[in-house]
């Protein structure tokens, strides 16, 4: 439902722009004010999106706790939502599994994987879905067909020969986004998410019509840290084009982020680069020397996927660090002692910064949505903001990693360049279901010798669950941006001889 503004993105908004403000206004020990945010969210006395307006103020309440990265409550626990509130104060804090759950009485109970007869039906001599049943499940009553849903085996035949289109098989959409097949009912028939499953891709909540699915943010320490005084910069992943608007040019992102209180940005394009580098080195020595195929990196989804669903074909997968940390790595290196924030569409980015081994290259993560609800907070004005210069001159390549297929391409552009005797091959899928199908036939040996890209969410990174607006209008502005680029591809990087350093924190350089 990206592009079009509901009231579940309203709230979802409101309710960033709040926790944002009680960050910016936080005095020591002081979170009382939570207690009064649910009433400005929902006021007055009758409800306007659901039967009661204490139920509103109820869910209002733990998407609260998780904007702040806290966990959610049950209906049966009695306590304020500032109970235990206080850990959020701390900058360091990480993320505590799970990063994606459900607001169990925000849920609908939607029927899953029902097939049922519409008001369209006309009750017709005919009867084709009855005869085509092969469970003899479909009957007539009151002049309409009546499907038994005991004896419905969901083969859909009823639904191809209706004449009227009357049949439809409802499915919760929150499931039916899930790749990974991780949802299912609880005793109560709300959705529940196997975490065991879960990839934290984050499709679920993008889907969920009733806004029932959240994730955790750190927009309060985050903040926390931006009033220290310890400097944080916005790394700034490629995806970012046209997220908050057309006032919001390239050129305006530096101010931007620094009327939030940010030092400076850095698009993490420039990783993208040195990640295309390293990934076409990686493939011309390990393909098919070593591996029968490659896959790319950087969707830590795709890659989470991979080793839930195949583990027997994880070491196919690229080792290369991806964008998000060879640019934090990069900041780190130039600025001893800063803080560095991913700003991007992923909710799983989330997870793969919480990782032991990244954490102290990646402070925080956010997502656009909840940047947005920032800037609400801050009342910044794009079309008020002076232009400055672009960030740090990334390559088109390193910022077409946002679509579907860019990595790859870059991929192959790098291999084109140094290795121009060699042909490689490419196989992309975007959404974890047609991700799994490309893995089947590389397991099946289908697709050796290629190289493989795979992103979890639909047209890519700018269909991540942290994105506010239509894929197809994001796939244009991030074009749009690929041809102002300087530098064509990744081989033309400025940072191209410091990677092997980069990787190993071998260095301390100056920024040009």
């Amino acid at each position: 439902m990206r592009g079009i503004y509901t009231s579940v993105n309203d709230i979802r908004k409101r309710v960033y722009a709040e926790v944002a403000k009680l960050s910016y206004n936080y005095k020591e020990g002081d979170l009382s004010e939570m207690e009064l945010i649910p009433y400005r969210i929902i006021p007055g006395e009758v409800s306007t999106y659901r039967e009661s307006v204490f139920l509103e103020r109820a869910i209002v309440k733990e998407r609260m706790r998780m904007a702040m990265g806290l966990n959610l409550r049950k209906a049966s626990e009695h306590a304020p939502v500032s109970t235990g509130a206080e850990e959020c104060v701390k900058p360091e804090k990480y993320y505590e599994p799970p990063l994606i759950d459900v607001i169990k009485f925000a849920c609908h109970a939607c029927p899953d994987n029902e097939v049922t007869v519409t008001d369209g039906c006309q009750g017709c001599l005919a009867h084709p879905c009855h005869e085509v049943c092969p469970k003899d499940a479909i009957s007539f009553k009151n002049g309409r067909s009546f499907i038994d849903q005991d004896k419905c085996i969901k083969c859909g035949r009823c639904m191809q020969v209706c004449p009227y289109n009357a049949i439809l098989r409802l499915e919760r959409p929150c499931a039916r986004a899930c790749g990974m097949k991780a949802i299912s009912s609880d005793e109560f028939g709300r959705a529940d998410i196997n975490q065991e499953k879960c990839v934290s891709c984050g499709m679920c909540l993008a889907n969920c019509p009733f806004g029932a699915i959240a994730d955790k943010a750190q927009i309060f320490q985050t903040i926390q840290a931006i009033r220290s005084d310890v400097p944080v910069y916005a790394a700034i992943a490629p995806a970012v084009d046209g997220q908050f608007g057309p006032d919001m040019t390239p050129r305006k992102l530096r101010p931007a982020f620094q009327a939030l209180g940010f030092e400076d940005v850095v698009e993490v394009a420039i990783g993208a680069d040195l990640c295309t580098l390293e990934e076409a080195d990686d493939f011309i020595r390990e393909v098919p020397a070593e591996k029968p195929y490659m896959g790319t990196s950087c969707c830590p989804a795709w890659a989470v996927m991979v080793k839930k669903l195949f583990p027997d074909q994880a070491e196919n997968i690229s080792m290369a660090l991806t964008p998000m940390v060879l640019t934090a790595r990069i900041m780190k290196r130039l600025h001893p002692g800063c803080k560095v924030a991913f700003i991007g569409p992923c909710a799983a980015k989330k997870l793969e910064a919480g990782r032991r081994t990244i954490r102290s290259d990646v402070d925080f993560v956010l997502t656009f949505e909840e940047v947005k609800g920032m800037f609400e907070a801050r009342n910044v004005n794009f079309a008020d903001l002076p232009e400055d210069k672009s960030m740090h001159g990334a390559s088109g390549d390193g910022r077409r990693f946002a679509i579907s297929g860019g990595v790859a391409q870059a991929v192959v552009n790098v291999i084109a360049n140094k290795y121009p005797d060699r042909e490689v091959k490419i196989e992309h899928a975007e959404g974890l279901d047609n991700c799994r199908k490309m893995l089947l036939m590389a397991k099946k040996g289908k697709l050796n010798g290629c190289l493989l890209e795979g992103m979890a969410c639909p047209g890519g990174c700018v269909g991540g669950a942290g994105t506010v607006q239509p894929i197809p209008k994001s796939t244009a502005a991030v074009n749009k941006h690929v041809k102002q680029s300087t530098n064509a591809h990744a081989y033309n990087s400025n940072y191209q001889d410091m990677l092997h350093d980069i990787e190993e924190g071998l260095f301390d350089f100056k920024e040009e």
